[in-house]
């Protein structure tokens, strides 16, 4: 089946939330269902009908140490409506009928903008600023090609930027990186970018400290071994690898805020101020701190019936409990944030959709 066809047909299915992380793909095989949609995952060049009927729809989230995957897991059960569902009037699912909606562990943001992008993937989760950057071809993308094929179908929440140090590193500020060791992710990450800024807001060059090219995962193992001092995370709060780190008393957060902060998020907007309530982690109390727009990406190509019944599932009043029955960022998905922070053209079938809810003109 040709790409348009499989697009213009299929209707949107899914997967129960709550499915274990740290496993590409999110899934087990524990019921029909997550064997079918662990052949589709497996196996996408076969084409994305699921066997027994019903077909395949994509989502490429984030890592597992972020909470980009279980979002991804909630957002797959909200959109969904397997074949042979009682229907939503019914009691049953309100999602779209007829395809089986599945949420996938990757690297990030770039890797998802570049699967999206050359079609190998239907959506995925990315960053505003490196959708727009893509989308335009500056930033990190200024030496790439262009991506004008993508589009945004909903901010989703905002993406907190955690800069966690070891307790007794003596790291009260972030110009006492200095000559600590230090991970900002892989090169070419979505973190690494941000974090770059973050330390030229401060004056601080990346030659002044000891630069370390972990992910998430690993940077908390070295910290918990004592062999690194500080790394950021962009996720979700509360992100499970802080909440871990924090909970064995091995680590801390640093506020990220002042003149050195006012001055960056003036020369980048899609910085926005944030704050880590109280509580979030433990024995840390309220952090000043920034964030970015989680967004939702998909290509052009994507068909405009389909792209419509995705959105429209996604903001039914009734998946509102799908929502909120997870992690606590689920909850901050909120219809009347859904334009927000958008730097890149919306895809036609959500426009549609917004303006028919008045959220844009």
């Amino acid at each position: 089946m040709r790409r348009r066809d499989f697009l213009s047909r299929s209707l949107v299915a899914g997967l129960a939330a709550g499915l274990p992380a740290g496993v590409t793909g999110g899934l087990t095989g524990g019921s029909a269902l997550a064997q079918t949609a662990q052949a589709g995952a497996e196996n996408p060049a076969a084409g994305n009908e699921a066997p027994g009927g019903g077909s395949f729809f994509r989502i490429l989230t984030g890592s597992a140490h972020t909470t980009a995957f279980p979002v991804g897991t909630l957002i797959a059960a909200s959109i969904s409506n397997p074949p042979g569902s009682r229907p939503c009037a019914r009691g049953g699912s309100c999602g779209v009928p007829g395809l089986i909606a599945v949420a996938l562990t990757s690297p990030g943001s770039v890797a998802n903008i570049a699967a999206v992008a050359n079609g190998s993937i239907e959506s995925g989760f990315a960053q505003a600023d490196l959708i727009a950057s893509a989308y335009n071809g500056e930033g990190v993308y200024f030496r790439r090609a262009k991506q004008p094929n993508l589009r945004v179908i909903a901010n989703l929440y905002p993406e907190t930027v955690h800069l966690v140090v070891r307790r007794g590193s003596g790291i009260a500020d972030l110009r006492d990186l200095i000559g600590k060791r230090v991970s900002m992710d892989r090169a070419g990450s979505g973190t690494r970018f941000n974090a770059e800024i973050i330390l030229a807001a401060y004056g601080v060059r990346l030659n002044q400290v000891r630069l370390l090219e972990v992910d998430p995962g690993e940077a908390a193992e070295l910290m918990a071994s004592d062999e690194l001092d500080a790394f950021f995370l962009i996720s979700g709060q509360p992100a499970p690898t802080v909440a871990d780190l924090t909970a064995r008393r091995i680590a801390d957060l640093v506020p990220l805020a002042g003149k050195q902060i006012d001055g960056a998020l003036r020369r980048h907007r899609f910085f926005s101020r944030d704050v880590i309530p109280l509580g979030t982690y433990t024995d840390v109390g309220e952090i000043e701190t920034v964030s970015i727009g989680m967004q939702w990406v998909v290509a052009d190509s994507l068909d405009e019936g389909l792209a419509y019944e995705i959105v429209r599932a996604l903001w039914h009043p009734q998946n509102r409990r799908i929502l909120d029955s997870g992690v606590a960022t689920a909850q901050r998905i909120r219809l009347g944030t859904a334009v927000l922070g958008l730097s890149t053209p919306l895809h036609a079938g959500a426009e549609r959709f917004y303006r028919e809810m008045k959220l844009i003109t």
